[in-house]
């Protein structure tokens, strides 16, 4: 007597895969992570602004991360023209003083070419937008 094995009706293939469940892939894996240290009332702040935008914290984070605007470090040239406008409101200070005594005429000369330059400055530390460089070369 011989025994005879049959396989099994096999199933016609499909041609999508079978759905297993469960939750979906998500299309951006998030897979690295980033530990800072933060006192209390920044972590208040971050959960107060993500509480008003309706996000979770993390979300604000990432979403202020992507939108932040940091400017670099003031350059060399830069950091001249703040020495001198403090420079300069040193002599306004010292003009305000001697108006104070009595020179009234010198002091409004001094005063109209003091605040010419002092409008200068400005407008040069003002151009500071991280990627205008050529300050220094305006001195």
């Amino acid at each position: 007597m011989t025994t005879v094995l049959r396989k099994p009706p096999q199933k016609p293939a499909l041609s999508r895969p079978k759905n297993k469940g469960g939750r979906p892939k998500a299309k951006v894996r998030r897979d690295q992570t980033l530990r800072i240290r933060i006192n209390a009332t920044e972590l208040f702040l971050v959960k107060t602004k993500a509480r008003e935008a309706g996000m979770r914290a993390s979300t604000w984070i990432r979403q202020a991360a992507k939108g932040a605007r940091i400017a670099p470090r003031w350059t060399p040239e830069q950091m001249e023209l703040l020495r001198m406008l403090a420079g300069m409101a040193n002599n306004l200070n010292q003009l305000a003083k001697q108006a104070n005594s009595g020179k009234l005429l010198f002091i409004v000369r001094s005063c109209v070419s003091l605040l010419a330059e002092i409008d200068d400055t400005l407008k040069k530390l003002n151009n500071h937008d991280g990627q205008d460089r050529e300050i220094g070369k305006e001195l």
